[in-house]
């Protein structure tokens, strides 16, 4: 008689990517599809009306994807890339948007971080600072410290 074959075991979440982590992952899903969509529209019609806005809301879909991609991967690595890619979203949220309150004539149309990401209920202020408090939460624990402790 054969062994029955033991099934495939799921791949391992990683502690960013488990409890409040998939709340942080779905919002960040859905700013990429809508940064996505938006900028693809933009870029694809109207480029020329203004192209330093449009950009930017491709530079933010960028941004969000890499991010979500980064919550989900389980390794170190991609621990350090969520937060290099949401620190670098919280400067260009702060940026972008003191720039749309002193001088709106530099973007003359809407970004996704314009005006502090008012045009998406400050869903891209505040999620990048949860980001982050999230993210130094779950850092990860190097391997040599997780052997000395027995974990």
């Amino acid at each position: 008689m054969s062994a029955l074959p033991t099934p495939p075991q799921a791949p391992q979440l990683s502690r960013r990517a488990r409890g409040f982590g998939r709340v942080l992952i779905v919002l960040y899903g859905l700013l990429a599809i809508a940064a996505t969509g938006r900028s693809v529209l933009q870029l694809a019609t109207d480029f020329e009306r203004a192209p330093l806005p449009y950009s930017l809301s491709a530079l933010a879909a960028v941004v969000y994807i890499v991010a979500t991609v980064a919550l989900v991967i389980p390794r170190e690595s991609w621990w350090r890339v969520a937060v290099i890619t949401i620190g670098f979203e919280l400067l260009f949220v702060l940026v972008v948007g003191t720039l749309t309150v002193v001088d709106p004539s530099l973007f003359p149309q809407k970004t996704v971080w314009s005006v502090y990401g008012m045009y998406y209920a400050f869903v891209p202020l505040v999620l990048p600072v949860v980001g982050l408090f999230w993210l130094r939460r779950t850092r990860p624990v190097p391997a040599a410290a997780a052997a000395a402790s027995g974990d």
